[in-house]
This record gives C-alpha cells, sequence and structure tokens, in this order.
C-alpha cells in the first residue's frame, strides 16, 4: 500500500525555528518529524510514500536524498500555491493506483494500529479528547484532587490519520480542506466510518510543549 504525508504547512506555531526549516524537518531527538513517521509506516508495510510538500520543498529532498537507506520508495507531490488538505490529497492520489491508501498528518506521531483502519473504507482514526490543562475534581465547593491532562471518554477527536478508497478522490476539492468539505457531506451521508482507539500514544507537534513531551516517549512509540 501507499501513503501520503500532508508536510506543506509552514509549521507557524513553532517559529522561529521554522523560519529556518520546514516543519517536517524539526528534530526529535536528532531525527526530524518527518523520518520518524516514514519508520512508523514501513512498520506497517508502507512500500511507497507520497509527500506533499510547499513550504522549503528543497530542504524536505535534499534531506530524504541523503537517507536512501530509508527503506521505502518516496515521491513528491509540490504544491506551487496552498491547497489546503483536500486539494494536497487529490492531486497526490492522482498518481496512485491502488483500491484505497492511507492519509498522515505531517505532524502526527503515533502507534496507533493501521491494520485496524485497513478493515474499514474511508475511515478516520479516532482518540478519546485530552484535555491541554489539569483537572480539579470537587466535593462542593472544596478542591479534592488534581488530575494532570485526563483524557474524557466518549468524545472522540479526529487523530490525522485517514483509510481513503481511491473513488474518494474525485469528490476532494482541487482548492480546500478535506475536514471541511468531503468529510462532513460523508458523514451526513453515513460514508464516512471511524476506528476507534483507546490508550494510544500520540502526539500533534504544535508547540515547543509538544516537542518536549514528545522527544521523551519517540523511540517507544516508533520503535516497539
Amino acid at each position: 500500500m501507499k501513503a501520503i504525508i500532508l508536510a506543506g504547512g509552514r509549521g507557524k506555531r513553532l517559529r522561529p525555528i521554522t523560519d529556518y526549516v520546514p516543519k517536517p524537518l524539526v528534530p526529535l531527538n536528532n531525527i526530524p518529524i518527518l523520518e520518524w513517521q516514514i519508520k512508523y509506516l514501513k512498520k506497517f508495510g508502507i512500500k511507497e510514500v507520497i509527500i506533499c510538500t510547499g513550504y522549503k520543498t528543497e530542504m524536505i529532498e535534499n534531506y530524504l536524498e541523503m537517507k536512501k537507506s530509508i527503506g521505502v520508495k518516496i515521491k513528491f507531490s509540490k504544491e506551487k500555491i496552498p491547497l489546503g488538505t483536500g486539494g494536497a490529497i487529490k492531486k497526490a492520489a492522482n498518481t496512485i493506483k491502488d483500491k484505497s491508501f492511507f492519509v498522515l498528518n505531517g505532524d502526527v506521531i503515533t502507534n496507533i494500529d493501521l491494520k485496524k483502519l485497513l478493515k474499514y473504507p474511508n475511515s478516520i482514526a479516532a482518540i478519546e479528547l485530552r484535555t491541554k490543562f489539569g483537572i480539579i475534581e470537587t466535593d462542593n465547593e472544596k478542591v479534592t484532587k488534581f488530575r494532570e491532562k485526563k483524557e474524557i471518554s466518549n468524545l472522540w477527536m479526529n487523530a490525522g490519520i485517514y483509510h481513503l478508497l481511491k473513488e474518494t478522490v474525485k469528490d476532494l476539492p482541487k482548492k480546500g480542506d478535506i475536514e471541511k468539505t468531503v468529510f462532513p457531506d460523508y458523514a451526513k451521508k453515513r460514508k464516512l466510518n471511524t476506528v476507534k482507539f483507546k490508550d494510544v500514544k500520540w502526539y500533534s507537534v504544535d508547540s515547543f510543549k509538544d516537542m518536549e513531551e514528545c522527544s521523551l516517549e519517540i523511540e517507544k512509540i516508533i520503535n516497539n
């Protein structure tokens, strides 16, 4: 199977690092996010990865050119102007002949089992919503306990990993986000599935705090 990595964003929240390097090349334990993602996909038998680039494309190409031993075939889908997630997938997927393919947001680090996602067509990986802040438990007006970053049961969030049928590509916008166009439409028509993952490791590397927290666990997440 093939996978698309959406790696064209500017990563403004990680400035000033991303003034000099594109977000996919931001290092976690001295290895870029993008390389960790390719290692993750390779674990599930992905043979070819199409990387959607826009900002500082040449730097990403040059880095992967030096990593010829990475073990998967790399292709690039370059955006001259930002196309949004839907437009980027549409452009990249035109070269895919398989019945279906995976899509991965370019800042996601996780151990979600792609084999489970593969069982359902047009599916979104979902994880339980997590608070970014500490939780206070109370008894009347008395604080009884503090809990850090609790997972909230039965509220599910989009984990940024999709399994899409090739036939879906025709419905994608040439410019625009899949999350705001096709997904709401498919949900209304009951054509969209989800696979819920509990107790998984998942990070969206979107801040310096995310970088710090993810760096502490990334070896276990990807290599185990």
